[in-house]
């Protein structure tokens, strides 16, 4: 997904949307996508690209996993005025696109596919469902946005300051994705986990981990 949006989109995302990346993770993957896109296939070959959002599961190590860990310490959560909505991919969602994709290509033409779970999910609901399954009745500490916006941008020049400002971007922006192109080539009804028990899972799955 980083091809074509990083941080954040008003809108939800379908397969023709431009590419806006900014990094130099998100370029190379643009640069990698268009390079494919030019190439002339084989006869009877297709050429299929998947762009998944932030895909979780047991063993995850990224901004999912930080956030636990600052929930499963009790701190405070200070990010409660930030309203956002973000699509996620939970581990078995992705393996089941990917099996239907194997048992159905003939479907399926040359082309770009957004991968996405069927809902959104807020940071304050991930929040509590991490609350939830730990246990712990962390506080909400409701700080005013500017504040935060200001601690993250001490952030960026300090590594013990758990925000900086590209981590408050992906944890506050929206950046909803539709899968509905993928659904319809494959005729597919709905997912095996929603987003919240996929969520849920791989919450457990740090739980057991710590």
């Amino acid at each position: 997904m980083a091809a074509i949006e990083e941080i954040e989109s008003s809108k939800s995302l379908s397969e023709n949307a431009g590419y806006n990346s900014v990094s130099p993770y998100g370029k190379s993957k643009q640069a990698a996508e268009e390079w494919l896109m030019q190439q002339k296939l084989p006869p009877n070959k297709k050429l299929i690209i998947l762009r998944p959002p932030m895909v979780h599961g047991a063993g995850d190590k990224g901004n999912l996993n930080q956030l636990y860990k600052l929930v499963s310490k009790g701190i405070p959560y200070p990010l409660v005025r930030f309203k956002n909505k973000r699509s996620f991919l939970s581990i078995d969602n992705f393996c089941f696109f990917i099996e239907q994709i194997l048992l159905q290509h003939e479907k399926m033409g040359t082309g770009i596919y957004h991968l996405a779970d069927d809902e959104t999910l807020s940071s304050n609901e991930i929040v509590n469902v991490m609350k939830q399954e730990t246990g712990l009745k962390v506080p909400c500490f409701p700080l005013p946005k500017h504040i935060i916006r200001w601690l993250s941008r001490l952030g960026d020049h300090s590594r013990a300051l758990p925000l900086n400002t590209w981590r408050l971007k992906k944890l506050t922006s929206n950046l909803v994705v539709s899968n509905k192109k993928i659904k319809l080539a494959l005729a597919i009804q709905r997912l095996p986990k929603t987003a919240k028990q996929g969520l849920r899972e791989t919450i457990q799955s740090f739980k057991q981990g710590h």
